[in-house]
């Protein structure tokens, strides 16, 4: 599995902290999920008070705090820096929302803003699109991780955009990339992975599940599956077939 800022992860899989039952379901489905990080938005931390912060860091996991919530450059760049303080990390995942239904991100506020916190030292995770244009300037300004959305936020979708992330992947092979948003099913996890990106990350589709805890196992299973698909070279699409028994032996009536 490739790095993220120097550190190698346990598991593909990071799972957002919200929007859970209560708090002791979270610590389970995270206890079930095997996810190796943690994704808190510092709005939802300053809401929920220092307890909840200190509950986020008991899970035991690597802590990536989010701009969730923010629409500029401005607002990202202010929160991210307090996200710094709190927690005690250089690790921003970086939010810029652009459009209110599709959660799309704002490209211009997104770039403005990782422009500044790169330089600033921070190890930005860009919530980003397909664009391959946008996705260059991101590493131009300093991102070594580009996280592009499946679908929108909350869509449970999958990967809506098959050829655009296959055509990303492929034009930034050494970048890890994480598939950030949109995912409903473990099966979209896995696809992700045997796709060929290095994580997923995802919150509603196990904080919303009916039983949240066994969604967490089950996407931790998926990630598994797919990063292990992935390594064993899978066998290539064909537009025909192709017989998988030999015609050597047949008998010829």
């Amino acid at each position: 599995m490739r790095d993220f800022y120097g550190v190698t992860l346990d598991s593909p899989l990071m799972l957002g902290t919200a929007q859970y039952p209560s708090p002791a379901v979270m610590q389970q489905a995270f206890a079930a999920s095997g996810a190796s990080v943690a994704t808190v938005s510092l709005r939802r931390e300053s809401g929920q008070g220092q307890a909840f912060g200190q509950m986020v860091r008991d899970l035991g996991v690597l802590i990536l705090p989010n701009t969730a919530g923010c629409h500029n450059a401005r607002e990202a760049i202010t929160t991210a820096r307090m996200a710094r303080e709190l927690f005690g990390t250089t690790w921003i995942k970086l939010e810029v929302i652009g459009h209110a239904d599709t959660l799309q991100p704002d490209p211009f506020g997104l770039l403005e803003a990782a422009q500044t916190l790169c330089a600033e030292g921070f190890d930005v995770f860009p919530y980003t699109t397909e664009d391959q244009v946008l996705a260059r300037r991101l590493v131009d300004a300093g991102c070594r991780v580009l996280m592009p959305w499946g679908a929108p936020i909350g869509s449970g979708m999958g990967l809506n955009n098959r050829h655009g992330l296959r055509s990303l992947r492929a034009a930034f092979p050494d970048i890890p990339m994480v598939i950030d948003a949109g995912l409903g099913l473990p099966s979209h996890a896995a696809d992700a992975l045997e796709m060929g990106f290095d994580a997923v990350l995802l919150n509603s589709a196990v904080a919303q599940a009916g039983d949240p805890v066994a969604m967490a196992r089950a996407f931790g299973m998926a990630v598994q599956a797919g990063a292990m698909a992935a390594g064993a070279d899978p066998m290539g699409v064909r537009d025909m077939g192709v017989p998988s028994t030999p015609l050597i032996g047949k008998a010829w009536l």
